[in-house]
């Protein structure tokens, strides 16, 4: 049984506010009494996309457990990839930012959905073929696969309006690859799971706000600022993933 936190769009802005409630959620998941085997992060660690904020990053996320991250529409592929990664060859921050986390039991595959300077998302054909050898490398080990972008409509309109777009190329490589137990995203800033390509599809809540749905608020941009950051712990036995949505306090 291996024990996943999976966290998302910290929007690190250089506030107090924005790294305190990363510091809280991080601070929560290292006093855990039991064991748990990695941290999941979906993207938009950053908000401006700055050096600084990746900086700031860079301290808040360290972990005693294997982290893995990739970025979403309000990161910067280049430093991102400099002071996350320490990655800082020539070209080096122009393409994808994909990551592959290999457990015992367990592969975890990130994908960088992120189209430099828009909102919404999008796979590039170098992600799809990546992600493609990465699932046909050990086809009997249970696969995650995750991006910052949902890849179906959560029925709130300000965030599906800048989702995934063409999902069926994901759903076409998820299809070859029957190890994949779920897909994971970030980006909408609320808890919320449905299916995508046969398969659950579970979003992180945000840390740094929470999205409400129409029949919670008439705002054009549905943000509750008040509400405590959450996490998601995702649990898996088997093939079984059991999913658990935590504020943290």
């Amino acid at each position: 049984m291996l024990t996943l936190a999976h966290l998302s769009d910290t929007h690190l802005d250089g506030t107090p506010r924005s790294a305190e409630r990363t510091r809280a959620v991080m601070r929560h998941l290292e006093s855990l009494p039991g064991p748990l085997d990695a941290v999941l992060v979906t993207g938009d660690i950053a908000d401006h996309g700055a050096v600084e904020e990746y900086e700031t990053a860079r301290d808040l996320l360290a972990s005693r457990f294997p982290t893995v991250v990739c970025p979403g529409n309000h990161d910067a592929r280049a430093p991102f990839r400099k002071v996350l990664l320490g990655e800082d060859g020539a070209g080096a921050g122009d393409g994808p930012v994909n990551q592959v986390l290999r457990l015992d039991g367990l592969t975890v595959a990130l994908c960088d959905s992120s189209v430099p300077g828009r909102p919404e998302g999008f796979l590039e054909d170098e992600t799809l073929a990546w992600l493609d050898a990465v699932l046909a490398e050990d086809p009997g080990t249970p696969a995650l696969v995750g991006m910052h972008h949902p890849a179906a409509a959560l029925g709130i309109p300000y965030v599906d309006e800048i989702g995934l777009r063409a999902p069926e190329r994901l759903a076409e490589v998820l299809r070859r690859h029957p190890r994949v137990v779920a897909v994971l995203a970030g980006h909408a800033h609320t808890p919320a799971s449905t299916v995508f390509a046969g398969l659950p599809l579970l979003v992180a809540p945000g840390v740094i706000s929470t999205a409400l749905t129409s029949a919670e608020t008439a705002e054009q941009v549905p943000l509750d600022r008040g509400l405590p950051p959450q996490i998601a712990l995702h649990v898996l036995d088997g093939r079984r993933l059991t999913t658990h949505v935590r504020p943290v306090m």
